[in-house]
């Protein structure tokens, strides 16, 4: 048990702000009290975080985790509601959140006012460091310990990862990245682009030996048994649900995201995959872990207006963990590779390209390198007098003013009705930005040159009304989920933008 004695550390007035919480009344040190804040109206749960972390919110361009006080002493305590307000603690360079129901006032305290705790070997130290007594003992106030509140589980690797971050950003600085965003759980979360092999629609899944509640099965990815694995579970985010492979059933939205390091090849189970978003490395902001619990997986958070925190996820860590590498020397042991597609990756083939596929009443196919990033359809678009009616309007994009052009309007296709999935494709053409809107954008690719080939002519009409085709000169040849052959004409931004500065002025004029 805590014993109480006197303070006599210092003789002068030392200050406090006060705060309420379920009815009683704490205090903080002023020097470590950055600002008071307002619950704000976006908050981004983190997964694997203690039952206090109530989640991480950007405030001016740093990632504040929000600490329930009330579930630090009792963790049936009731969630954050719209009313709370939130303490900034400042200490040691960490800033934390602190939620309480409502502020207090300035407390000038004197030192015989103030009563220390003293814990004894052995007992856990607790967040409260004192009290104050006031009104000649009729008030009580709590007085809490900052550093035992910045260090609950892990804030001396909160310290270290913002001082790499720092160094990185500086190194990196002005270093123009892209990552494909996806949602679990309710959260946003991203994977460098680099390490994405393909995005497919989910197949039919076959049982594994290595089956478990991380691993649902696993599915013929070229000729190699890749395993899949629950992001959900992965993230301690969802129930699991207890059914076999074949029998699983899985929404229309949901994604396998095919990630690949070195040799090192698995499948994540997504909710839906959003977009593609184009960030620079100074944007990665640390986030203050206050769990151990995979920390590592988590790179930063990356801040978008229109988009919100996204959680930005370091895949080397998520595949040097112990059970993703078990799981995966495990399948490449029971299941070795089809010897059939070892002609398809010979080199001498050529190079393999990354490709998007969006529908257009029709599917097509995109290199990605073409596209800047992938936004959801925003209904914030301006429209100018005077502007073509393919032209959707003007886009303001982070400062930034893109030229929306609705595609089934430029080909004379009927409208679109709902517009739930539309997304907009931003490409860039010299200095300007253009945004080319669509249907929907469905998977991301790995196609070898081998698979390119030149369109038929009969495709290559430009004289037919509503068929994009026509502009199209090239096209591959891809495998479905069923394992049958497809075949996509290959969108050329640059070509559609050149005719449509050659047009524009005299549709203008």
């Amino acid at each position: 048990m805590p014993a109480t004695s006197s303070s006599a550390a210092t003789s002068v007035t030392e200050l406090f702000g006060s705060f309420v919480l379920g009815g009683e009344e704490f205090a903080l040190p002023a020097i470590c009290i950055r600002e008071v804040v307002n619950f704000p109206a976006r908050i981004s749960a983190l997964p694997l975080s203690p039952a206090f972390l109530e989640g991480v919110f950007t405030l001016r361009g740093t990632v504040i985790p929000v600490v329930n006080l009330g579930r630090v002493f009792r963790p049936d305590a009731r969630a954050a509601e719209a009313s709370d307000k939130i303490a900034i603690l400042d200490f040691q360079g960490v800033l934390v959140g602190i939620l309480f129901d409502a502020t207090g006032e300035i407390l000038r305290v004197r030192p015989e006012q103030r009563s220390t705790l003293s814990y004894a070997n052995g007992d856990a130290h607790g967040v409260v460091a004192g009290t104050i007594l006031l009104d000649e003992g009729a008030r009580l106030v709590q007085v809490l310990d900052p550093a035992a509140l910045v260090r609950i589980e892990n804030v001396p690797q909160v310290l270290a990862l913002q001082g790499a971050h720092r160094q990185t950003a500086r190194r990196n600085q002005g270093e123009r990245r892209q990552c494909v965003g996806f949602r679990v759980a309710g959260s946003s979360f991203a994977f460098e682009m680099s390490a994405i092999q393909e995005i497919i629609r989910v197949p039919e899944l076959q049982a594994s030996v290595l089956n478990s509640a991380l691993c649902l099965g696993r599915i013929n990815f070229r000729g190699s048994q890749v395993a899949v694995v629950d992001f959900n579970t992965l993230l301690n985010a969802a129930p699991v649900q207890e059914a076999a492979p074949a029998e699983r059933q899985f929404l229309p939205d949901q994604r396998i995201v095919i990630a690949r390091i070195d040799d090192a090849t698995i499948g994540f189970l997504v909710d839906s995959v959003d977009n593609i978003v184009n960030f620079y490395s100074e944007e990665v902001m640390a986030i203050p872990l206050l769990s151990k619990a995979r920390a590592g997986m988590f790179g930063g958070c990356i801040a978008k207006p229109e988009l919100g925190d996204i959680i930005f996820l370091n895949h080397r860590e998520i595949f040097s963990s112990n059970e993703i590498k078990e799981m995966r020397q495990g399948h490449a042991n029971l299941y070795p590779k089809d010897e059939g597609v070892k002609a398809e990756r010979d080199p001498k083939q050529g190079q393999r390209k990354v490709y998007i596929t969006f529908a257009l009443e029709n599917t097509y196919a995109l290199e990605i390198k073409q596209v800047r990033e992938i936004i959801d359809f925003s209904g914030d678009i301006t429209r100018p007098p005077g502007m073509p009616a393919f032209m959707r309007g003007m886009l303001n994009l982070r400062q930034q003013m893109i030229s929306v052009i609705d595609l089934r309007q430029l080909y004379q296709m009927p409208v679109l009705e709902k517009l739930e999935q539309a997304k907009i494709l931003i490409v860039e053409r010299g200095e300007d930005l253009y945004g080319l809107m669509v249907d929907a954008v469905e998977n991301i690719m790995t196609v070898n040159d081998s698979r390119r080939f030149a369109a038929p002519k009969m495709l290559r009409n430009p004289n037919v009304e509503g068929d994009p085709r026509g502009e199209m000169d090239e096209v591959i040849d891809i495998e479905d989920e069923g394992g049958s052959h497809k075949t996509l004409s290959v969108f050329e931004c640059d070509r559609l933008l050149q005719r449509l500065a050659r047009e524009l002025p005299a549709l203008a004029a």
